[in-house]
């Protein structure tokens, strides 16, 4: 006759310092720890294409919030999302930002008559114009620098991708940090 024995599953060798690090890691990873809501920086939608000032206040990001396609400015040091009316254009894509030192300046593609071109809102006056509307060639990823003056972007308008600079001249107002200094450029 075969003896037969009851083994329960806590009596079987198992590893248990790889179960209850599992079961931590499960557990730190909730959802429930992360902050998700209208005015928090994280969300259940897609967040991508990230840019920081140069400050390191304000961060620009691609979002799919609310239900579009949008470019949102989040305040790093205030937590909440800032307000940029005339930014995104309904039936119109924003993407790739880049933000100037404080933030003011954001540069960024969208689309205009079908074609993408490099475009810059001010978020001083709240408004944004098309700084590339006579490009024959396709344009993509533009930068812009820490005071705001110049713009580099890719195109392909000689068959290949070529970087260009583009001056937005002398007479605009600069984005520089309180009671900074601006150099005069050298004659």
């Amino acid at each position: 006759m075969k003896k037969f024995t009851l083994r329960f599953w806590l009596q079987k060798p198992i590893h248990w310092s790889l179960v209850f690090s599992f079961t931590s890691l499960l557990v730190s990873c909730n959802s429930d720890n992360i902050l998700i809501g209208p005015t928090s920086l994280n969300s259940r939608y897609t967040e991508e294409q990230p840019a920081l000032s140069g400050n390191g206040r304000f961060l620009a990001f691609i979002s799919n919030r609310n239900g579009s396609h949008q470019l949102l400015v989040y305040d790093l040091s205030e937590q909440q999302f800032v307000r940029t009316p005339g930014l995104n254009r309904p039936e119109t894509i924003a993407e790739s930002p880049s933000l100037s030192y404080t933030g003011r300046y954001i540069a960024y593609m969208t689309s205009d008559q079908g074609r993408p071109v490099v475009a810059l809102y001010d978020r001083a006056t709240q408004q944004s114009q098309i700084l590339t509307p006579t490009y024959r060639g396709w344009v993509r990823n533009p930068g812009i620098s820490p005071d705001g003056r110049y713009v580099v972007f890719e195109t392909a308008s000689r068959g290949q991708w070529d970087i260009e600079v583009l001056d937005r001249g002398p007479n605009l107002e600069l984005d520089i940090p309180n009671g900074a200094t601006v150099d005069a450029p050298p004659n």
